[in-house]
């Protein structure tokens, strides 16, 4: 069964058109993390990052956890990933979001290295109706382990799927 997604507004488009803004959900998904921590892993100075965080708290992207102590006496705050990015639509034909989105699959692949991936490739000639079914295939497949309850021992895994107009 299909997830029911909405209509992305305008503000959440141009806040996911952001590949660093994709970048800080996808690690927020696995484990809430600080803005100090979520600056460290992205290689990125503190307040830019700070940016960032509070424009995707505003719009439901993250979620900020109570405040606990942090070092030399100062409070931090967690953030964790909403998942509404899965539930929206209406993005998908802009070209800034599809931008961002790639530069954030590149930007995470060049850090796990070429060697981490688990690639395939196909190239095949399909009826319309037979392409249309692919793709409905494929996102029904995503949706579905989507949906799924999140083991606290499970493996993270993420998937970049493209699907593009082969050579004629």
């Amino acid at each position: 069964m299909p997830t029911q997604r909405r209509q992305a507004t305008e503000a959440e488009i141009a806040t996911l058109a952001s590949a660093v803004r994709l970048r800080i959900i996808r690690l927020t998904l696995q484990e809430p993390l600080t803005n100090a921590q979520i600056a460290h892993r992205l290689h990125r100075d503190p307040a830019t990052t700070l940016h960032h965080v509070r424009r995707l708290v505003r719009h439901g992207f993250l979620e900020p956890l109570p405040a606990r102590p942090g070092p030399r006496g100062s409070t931090e705050i967690p953030y964790r990933g909403t998942r509404l990015s899965w539930s929206l639509r209406g993005g998908e034909r802009d070209p800034s979001l599809g931008e961002a989105t790639l530069e954030a699959y590149l930007d995470e692949v060049t850090e796990v290295g070429v060697a981490a991936l688990d690639q395939s490739r196909l190239a095949v000639r399909l009826a319309p109706a037979d392409a249309a079914a692919l793709r409905s295939e494929l996102s029904a497949l995503l949706d579905r382990y989507a949906a799924r309850a999140e083991p606290p021992d499970g493996e993270a895994v993420a998937v970049y799927l493209s699907i593009y107009p082969g050579a004629s």
